[in-house]
């Protein structure tokens, strides 16, 4: 059974989430980590429940959801995963932290990008892949089946969605995604989002402003 521990970070009140399981593995998905309070809080977590972390997950790579990136590989060696389509994302973060006011440890390369569908694996568990750009051009999901959790990054929020006015954003594409892919996970499914309480596909459906089910 996959476990779930949420960390608020930087400016932004980004989500960073430890993923583990009984194996112990880890997953860091979107380490958002801006200061050292806050890289000390997740290492001293991992360290307090013997944690292994071996995936660096990115949902996407705006700004916010990358600022640890660095110190995550420093630590554990981890480079970043992520969809090919976030690469220029990515790069552009070095223009766009400045502008923010944010100092910015640029990230490592992926030596794999992940794929529209698929799984990543760790210790007992697996996370489906699933592809729902609109929010940025690559955005993933990562979905556990088992656990009908769902790792949504910045594109479903509790009573809102995600942002499309950036580049790369795509309203009506984040609105099909969220309907035709998200939506048809089961009512149960615990979302976790980018920013924000957690929330439910259920919940969502029957009173998102935005999209309802």
């Amino acid at each position: 059974m996959i476990q779930v521990k949420r960390f608020e970070n930087n400016p932004f009140a980004e989500n960073t989430y430890l993923l583990f399981d009984e194996s112990k593995e880890c997953v860091v998905v979107d380490p958002g980590m801006y200061t050292q309070a806050e890289e000390m809080a997740v290492l001293e977590f991992i360290d307090k429940y013997k944690l292994k972390p071996t995936l660096l997950l990115n949902t996407h790579c705006h700004v916010d959801h990358v600022l640890g990136n660095k110190f995550i590989y420093e630590q554990f060696n981890l480079l970043p995963q992520f969809h090919e389509l976030e690469a220029a994302v990515l790069s552009d973060v070095q223009v766009r932290a400045p502008m923010f006011g944010l100092r910015y440890e640029q990230s490592p390369i992926p030596e794999q990008f992940l794929q529209e569908t698929g799984s990543v694996y760790f210790g007992d568990s697996s996370l489906e892949l699933i592809f729902a750009p609109g929010h940025s051009p690559g955005h993933l999901c990562f979905y556990s089946v088992a656990d009908k959790l769902l790792i949504g990054g910045d594109v479903l929020f509790k009573g809102s969605i995600g942002r499309t006015d950036l580049p790369g954003g795509n309203h009506q594409l984040l609105l099909k995604n969220i309907s035709e892919k998200l939506y048809r996970l089961s009512d149960e499914t615990l979302v976790y989002p980018g920013h924000g309480p957690e929330t439910s596909i259920g919940a969502e459906k029957e009173s998102n402003p935005f999209i309802r089910g």
